[in-house]
C-alpha cells in the first residue's frame, strides 16, 4: 500500500474515531472548559469543520489542480471567534463535520493517478507538495483526538464524585 493510501485509510479510520468519541457529549460537556485559553470540544468540532472544507480538502485539490493559482487565505485562529463556534449547535455541528469527511474519503478514493509531487510555491514558506497537505491532514486528525481525549478526561476529573480514583486509574501526563 502507497504512503497516500495509507494516510487516506487512516483518515477514514479517524472519521470513526471521531463519531465514536463525540456522540452521546452533553450540553455541558461540549461548551466545558478547563479555562477561557483552551478550546471546548464545541469549537474543535467546529474547527474540524473548517479545516476539513476549507484547509485540507481545498489546499490537496489545489495543490493538484492549480498549484500556479494563489492558494485562498485562511484564518483558522480568528474564525474561533467570528464564527462564534462557542454558540454553534455541538451535534449538528458533528454532523456537519462527519458528513464532509465522508465527502473527502470518498473524493480522495476517486482520484485516479493524482501527482502526490504537484508542488504549490508559498511565498512564505517556499514550496509544498500536495502529499505535505495530506499527510498534514493526519497529523491534523491526531494532534485532535488527542486533545479531545484530554477535554474529555479532565472534565470526568473536574465532574466526577469520589468513587472515581484518578490515582487508580493511572496518571494522564
Amino acid at each position: 500500500m502507497d504512503t497516500h493510501d495509507r494516510i487516506i485509510s487512516h483518515l477514514t479510520a479517524n472519521w470513526q474515531v471521531f463519531e465514536a468519541t463525540l456522540t452521546d457529549v452533553t450540553f455541558e460537556e461540549s461548551t466545558w472548559r478547563l479555562d477561557p485559553e483552551h478550546w471546548s470540544l464545541i469549537e474543535i468540532v467546529c474547527h474540524l469543520v473548517d479545516e476539513e472544507t476549507e484547509d485540507f480538502r481545498a489546499r490537496v485539490l489545489h495543490t493538484l489542480e492549480t498549484p500556479d493559482q494563489p492558494m485562498p487565505q485562511i484564518h483558522p485562529q480568528k474564525w474561533v471567534a467570528e464564527r462564534q463556534y462557542q454558540k454553534q449547535n455541538f451535534q449538528a455541528k458533528l454532523r456537519e463535520f462527519l458528513e464532509e469527511r465522508a465527502k473527502s474519503i470518498e473524493w480522495l478514493r476517486s482520484l485516479e493517478a493524482p501527482d502526490w509531487t504537484s508542488t504549490y510555491r508559498h511565498p512564505e514558506v517556499g514550496p509544498l507538495t500536495a502529499m505535505h497537505f495530506l499527510g498534514n491532514w493526519l497529523a491534523h486528525d491526531y494532534l485532535h483526538i488527542r486533545q479531545i481525549n484530554r477535554i474529555k478526561y479532565l472534565f470526568l476529573k473536574a465532574h466526577a464524585d469520589e468513587s472515581v480514583n484518578f490515582d487508580y486509574a493511572g496518571n494522564w501526563k
